[in-house]
């Protein structure tokens, strides 16, 4: 199958679709394209596309091209699993750990790892930010999305990464792809201990323009470059990869501030 297929939004894409509406939600069917091609997904837990392959193609052709046998991936906003599948083959022995704090996509986050037998995985109910605690967590209307917000309807618990690590509930990542919904930065900042004395390559989502230029100004002060990720961002949404470039690195380049969007 290939992966570039049409998208959703096109007639083809939405011919595609037709059959699935029929299909009831909790259904388990195969993944149908890309590296997870044959790995069990629930129908219901999100979007067709991520089902049908067609989902963040260049985003998950650099995310497999770039992890490494025996190495951490952290995925920090997994959502119901997507990632975590994805990086839980190459590392291969090493580890994949899940953040996510939503009840409903923790729930499908672990019917999917148990489904598809990974035992390299670890999940933690906990939403990533720059204090430890607890937090109001605000639920969109899908159900597929949340983020910390005072008007939130449930409470969960609130770590840093650097907690995290410190307290020995988590390894240092190699690779750290985080999504948090618009509180990146947050994130980021109780992160900073880690970024700086392990260097993750980051896969950093940036919701808005103000949250994407203060993520971006934050990781050049740590000594990271960055450069767009993909070329399908929308909207407010963009999407970066950061690598962490020394002074004395003969090969630097440039920092530079990925472009944000116009809004």
């Amino acid at each position: 199958m290939n992966d570039k297929a049409p998208s959703g939004k096109s007639l083809i894409g939405r011919m595609a679709r037709l059959p699935l509406a029929v299909i009831p939600r909790q259904t388990v069917l195969p993944i149908l394209g890309g590296k997870l091609r044959g790995k069990f997904w629930i129908v219901g837990s999100a979007i067709h596309r991520r089902r049908m392959g067609f989902y963040e193609y260049e985003k998950r052709k650099i995310i497999s091209a770039e992890v490494r046998p025996n190495t951490v991936f952290w995925d920090v906003g997994a959502n119901v699993g997507f990632y975590t599948l994805l990086a839980s083959k190459p590392v291969g022995s090493g580890r994949v750990f899940a953040f996510e704090p939503a009840p409903r996509n923790l729930d499908y986050l672990r019917r999917h790892l148990k489904l598809n037998r990974l035992p390299n995985v670890e999940v933690l109910a906990t939403a990533v930010s720059n204090g430890n605690g607890v937090s109001f967590f605000q639920i969109e209307e899908t159900g597929f999305m949340g983020h910390p917000a005072a008007e939130g309807k449930i409470a969960v618990q609130t770590a840093t990464l650097d907690t995290l690590v410190e307290s020995g509930k988590v390894l240092p990542p190699d690779y750290v792809k985080m999504d948090t919904e618009g509180t990146e930065l947050l994130a980021l900042q109780g992160a900073s201990q880690t970024f700086q004395r392990y260097h993750p390559v980051l896969f950093l989502a940036t919701h808005g323009r103000e949250m994407h230029t203060s993520s971006v100004r934050l990781l050049e002060s740590w000594g990271y470059e960055c450069r767009p990720l993909g070329s399908d961002d929308s909207g407010e949404l963009r999407e970066l990869i950061g690598r962490f470039r020394p002074p004395d690195d003969s090969a630097m380049t440039q920092y530079c501030i990925c472009p944000a969007p116009n809004v």
